[in-house]
């Protein structure tokens, strides 16, 4: 078996070109007039989320490609204003080993990281039967585990980034979760502070498992 880092890649973006845009469109609503070069269309952004007119953020979207434990998906699918593109299980092409995300809950040279161990090898050898005797794509993916690596394109408005981060960086969010989204909230803090500098996260949970965080490119 192969284990696999988890990756975040995230859209490139200007953040203060999308508080200023998204402020232009509160500005509207307000029929506030305000001089763009200035600060204060922070103010403005700070009115908003303070008094829930969060809709004006729903004019801009930052997508983001994860690579993660297929239970992540699980969990995050439920945001039903978020968009996904995913890489399917019965679609992946293993050759000699299954591809595996590393158990962040789960501490190396312990007995529960050999039982886990022991078991993803058991199920890789009991894949590569069924495989070599002609098993269908449907019926090989009966027996791939939560730890599968897959790929995951999400793509979500500004208000509903706030809304799944406030929800899946918390101590109540799995511990895969957390480690592919708080560096992800880290980022959106430190780009765009105005926009998500209320929305609190697990700050004791280790550093050193964050996701790396890199630039998400199209070709």
């Amino acid at each position: 078996m192969k284990l696999i880092d988890p990756v975040v890649y995230v859209e490139n973006y200007d953040g203060e070109e999308i508080m200023k845009f998204l402020a232009n469109m509160a500005s509207t609503c307000y029929n506030y007039e305000f001089d763009i070069s200035k600060d204060n269309y922070k103010d403005l952004l700070l009115k908003c989320i303070k008094n829930d007119h969060t809709s004006i953020l729903e004019h801009k979207t930052i997508t983001i490609k994860m690579i993660g434990d297929s239970g992540v998906y699980k969990d995050l699918e439920r945001h039903r204003y978020a968009t996904f593109s995913v890489e399917s299980i019965k679609n992946l092409k293993y050759e000699n080993e299954l591809k595996l995300m590393k158990p962040v809950n789960i501490e190396e040279q312990t007995d529960f990281y050999y039982e886990w161990e022991k078991c993803v090898k058991k199920l890789e050898e009991s894949f590569q039967i069924m495989k070599k005797e002609g098993a269908t794509e449907e019926q090989l993916r009966m027996i791939i585990p939560y730890s599968t690596a897959i790929e995951m394109n999400v793509t979500c408005n500004i208000r509903e980034w706030r809304h799944l981060l406030s929800l899946r960086t918390t101590f109540h969010a799995h511990p895969a979760i957390r480690q592919l989204l708080i560096p992800v909230l880290v980022k959106f803090k430190q780009d765009m502070p105005e926009l998500f500098a209320d929305i609190e996260y697990d700050t004791e949970f280790p550093k050193e498992k964050y996701a790396k965080v890199l630039s998400l490119q199209i070709i």
